[in-house]
């Protein structure tokens, strides 16, 4: 069968899935139906808002279902004659009888070169680590995450001033590249896939708000990692005279010993510098509550006097 003509069933809910979708679409490929998360109350109003994936489903005129838990709600699946059930980033754990619904293959477009960074946030952790290639793998999907055989995998560089944002548009671009250069020989058979070395298996969690507080007894490298793997979703902070000020982008300038972290050491028209565990780093755009989010200069500009050289945030 044509890859073309394969019925395929999408799971899917953010951004990135909504742009891989689009692409499967705009290239002809034969969509039947869109599952994503539930719609949730987004913004300082919470009004009830879409998923980026039902958006584009709607766009086109295809089915989309919103099951509260698929693992008890997924008759619907059963009435598509579906060949293919495609996943990328979809939320949610896919059990077995799910699985089994499709003709040919369950299959999932994770965002890491598997077996490492299994899990809920393979992005933000190459970011968060450093990481200087990152990826895409068509994988197998079995009842156990992220676990299943390997089938095709393209690789990606991180740039230095990639953040989660700028990385996961590179990638959804990537993914749908993936799924069609090996989508054709999974289907046929051709492709047997391979299996993961689970001895090089790692697992990424789930990233909580909590987790968005920045620490700066950590070294510099951290912490400006950090910034770029959470923005713009959930974002990282500080806090100053219990007011929280929202941080998307830092650099380094310089390392040294006997650092005191957290301390500001310049607070001026020219920059806004912080000393961290390892060094001192340089804060290049930050917000203020209710505020836009600004660049340091245009932020200073209005906020002169709001922190002080010597102060410990």
């Amino acid at each position: 069968m044509d890859k073309k003509e394969l019925r395929i069933a999408y799971l899917g809910t953010p951004k990135i899935s909504a742009i891989v979708l689009e692409k499967l679409i705009k290239n002809g490929y034969n969509v039947q139906l869109v599952v994503s998360q539930e719609d949730k109350p987004q913004g300082r109003k919470m009004i009830i808002t879409p998923t980026e994936t039902k958006l584009i489903a709607e766009k086109y005129n295809i089915p989309v279902f919103q099951p509260h838990k698929i693992r008890d709600d997924y008759a619907f699946l059963t009435k598509f004659n579906i060949d293919i059930l495609l996943t990328m980033a979809y939320g949610q754990i896919i059990p077995q009888a799910v699985l089994d619904i499709p003709k040919i293959k369950a299959l999932n477009l994770h965002g890491s070169l598997l077996p490492k960074y299994r899990g809920a946030s393979p992005i933000q952790a190459a970011i968060l680590n450093g990481d200087k290639i990152t990826g895409i793998t068509l994988m197998e999907m079995v009842d156990k995450m992220d676990a299943g055989r390997m089938y095709y995998k393209k690789e990606i560089e991180i740039a230095d001033n990639d953040n989660y944002e700028t990385l996961s548009l590179k990638l959804a671009d990537l993914a749908y590249e993936t799924f069609d250069e090996g989508i054709q020989d999974v289907a046929d058979g051709i492709n047997k896939g391979v299996e993961q070395d689970e001895s090089l298996v790692s697992f990424t969690k789930k990233i909580k708000l909590e987790d968005s507080k920045l620490i700066f007894n950590a070294d510099s490298s951290s912490i400006i990692n950090k910034i770029r793997a959470f923005y713009p979703d959930p974002g990282t902070f500080f806090s100053h005279s219990d007011v929280k000020y929202k941080v998307k982008k830092a650099a380094l300038v310089e390392n040294k010993s006997n650092t005191t972290p957290g301390k500001i050491v310049k607070y001026d028209k020219n920059a806004f510098y912080i000393e961290t565990g390892d060094g001192v780093i340089s804060i290049l755009e930050l917000q203020k509550p209710g505020k836009k989010m600004m660049d340091y200069k245009s932020f200073f500009n209005g906020n002169q006097n709001l922190f002080k050289v010597g102060d410990i945030i």
